[in-house]
Formats: C-alpha cells, structure tokens, sequence
C-alpha cells in the first residue's frame, strides 16, 4: 500500500522504501527536494554539500526504475548513465552501489517480490579491451563512465549500446564547467540525444541529473547542462546523517 504524499519515499517500491528506512532512517533535505522532481522524470541540477546524500538521491531513483521492471532487450539494456569527472569516484560510486543493490535484492526476496539482479559497469581508459568487448556485446543496466570514455563510446559502434539510455547523471559538475573538458562532454550529451530520438523517435527527452557541490556558477552549470530541456534547479539545506 503507497504511502500518504506526506512520505518522501511515496514514489518508491516496497523494497527500496523498507531497504531505505532501515538503513538510513530519514532522507536528507536534499533528498526529500529531488525524488518529486526525478521520479516525475524531470532533468534537474541539484546543488548540495558533500554528504548530504545526493548521488544516493539519483541512483535510488535509477535502482527502483530498473530492479523492478521486465527484464529489457540486451542490446536495450543500459538505461542508466553515470559521468564522473575522476576515474577514482567512478570506481568509488561503483563501490558504494553494491551496498543498495544487495540489500533491495535481499529484501525483495524476504517480502516475495519479484525483481531483477541489476549489472554495473565502469568504462574509463583503464577498461582493458576484452572487457569493452563483452560490454559492447551485454550491456550493463548502469554505465560509469568519463568524459572523454563517453566521447570514445559515442563515436564508435559500441554507441549503439547508449540508444536506449533513459537518463544520465553527471557528478561534480561544477568542475567541468569553464573548461574544454566540460564543453566536450555537453557536446556528447546532445550527440546522445541526437542517437536516442534517431533510434527512439517516439522517446521522452534524456533525463539530465547534475550533481553540484558549489553554488557557483550554478544558472551556467544549469544552462548547459539541460540542453534546453532542464526543469528544476535544487538547492536545499542538507539534514539527516552523512551519506554518499
């Protein structure tokens, strides 16, 4: 039974609210303004300090999506794109997903719900070969990738795997913004755009998510971010524990 609109996880399943609530309590500020607006879809660029939970606030959103629905075609099977600025978050973000991802597993199975085992994986410059071969042929439901890997992937055959991405997250990215890195990446992003509505015709726009630990320059950061298509810019004041 859902939850009153009062409750911050009204928009998730059983399992990720029970999974959430027991290991965490109560989200933080940052999280009770963003789930509204990306459970609805919505691109937004969300502005909080280190620990208040904000990639927790996006990947549990991407987890509910994908963990509990029909198992998708494998060459249509990553829907969820995480950009990282630095090779050793992606790995760190990597790291933390395991966490959420087993304990939603574990209780689904406790309360008889069906879901599916999720797959992440991380393409950067240390990917080896044989490994980008395998992912090119069995995507993962999350890709972690750079910049720079995006660009790679979306000017080679392997693109084909990013058609069916549904939304993308782009941490820190207040570092990228003034740079050549940053306008090479916003660039990649309207060239995924351009592949998704070529295979996709009939698809709603790429969700944007960016993650921002500054306030500045956020109306920039926004702006170039959204592609024309952002719609909510969140700045809350964080509460509640430290979390990733």
């Amino acid at each position: 039974m859902w939850q009153s609109l009062a409750d911050p996880l009204v928009g998730f399943t059983p399992p990720v609210r029970q999974w959430f609530s027991a290991a965490f309590g109560e989200p933080t500020e940052a999280q009770r303004r963003a789930w509204p607006a990306i459970l609805s879809g919505e691109s937004v660029l969300l502005q909080a300090p280190t620990g208040s939970g904000k990639t927790l606030a996006a990947f549990l959103v991407g987890i509910n999506q994908l963990m509990f629905s029909p198992e998708p075609p494998k060459l249509g099977r990553c829907r969820w794109l995480y950009v990282s600025p630095l090779k050793a978050l992606a790995v760190d973000v990597e790291r933390n997903l395991r966490a959420p991802l087993a304990g939603i597993a574990a209780v689904a199975e406790r309360m008889g719900a069906p879901y599916r085992q999720l797959t992440v994986a991380i393409r950067s410059g240390d990917t080896p070969a044989g490994e980008r071969a395998r992912m090119a042929r069995r995507p993962p439901d999350i890709l972690i990738t750079t910049p720079e890997s995006l660009y790679l992937i979306l000017t080679s055959a392997a693109r084909e795997i990013l058609a069916s991405v549904q939304t993308v997250i782009v941490d820190e990215i207040h570092s990228l913004v003034a740079t050549k890195r940053g306008a090479h990446l916003f660039l990649s992003l309207e060239r995924l755009e351009q592949l998704r509505r070529w295979r996709h015709p009939q698809a709603r726009p790429l969700q944007r998510i960016g993650l921002s630990a500054t306030q500045r320059p956020l109306d920039e950061v926004a702006r170039l971010l959204g592609g024309g298509e952002l719609q909510k810019l969140l700045s809350p004041t964080p509460a509640g524990q430290p979390q990733t």
